[in-house]
């Protein structure tokens, strides 16, 4: 069966103006995307490789820069989240791991704060939350 060969090359000028209509609108796409809220608290977590994990059930707290509590996404004073601690252990019957997600500005004194707020309300072991490093391909090692 021989098709007929209809194509032709086209020799014509480009029309630059569909060019440069999809150009603005990909410039005021971004402009846009710039100004929109990201909800949460802005944390930097300190960077780390090969930590082990848990496997028991999980509670995050988080400590931004400024020593402020924050569980549930809500922001404590240390009386209430010691409350909300106390009333998550007596829901659960196994034992619990407190995740703390600390900021790198966070002093070595609030943690301890944390942990004997943790500790009071019934949380054993606290474990630090951290960033893996970003892998890199000369990073493989043979």
């Amino acid at each position: 069966m021989k098709f007929p060969r209809n194509a032709r090359i086209f020799r014509g000028q480009l029309d630059a103006a569909p060019f440069v209509t999809v150009l603005f609108l990909l410039v005021i796409f971004l402009m846009l995307g710039t100004l929109v809220y990201t909800p949460g608290v802005r944390l930097q977590l300190p960077v780390a490789d090969n930590l082990p994990g848990t496997d028991k059930p999980a509670l995050s707290v988080a400590i931004d820069a400024n020593g402020r509590y924050y569980f549930r996404n809500q922001l404590m004073a240390p009386g209430q989240l010691k409350t909300n601690l106390q009333q998550v252990v007596k829901l659960h019957a196994e034992p619990l791991t407190l995740v703390v997600q600390a900021d790198k500005a966070v002093s070595y004194e609030q943690l301890l704060q944390l942990t004997l707020l943790a500790r009071d309300a019934g949380i054993a072991d606290a474990w630090l939350a951290t960033m893996s490093r970003p892998f890199s391909v000369l990073d493989r090692k043979p």
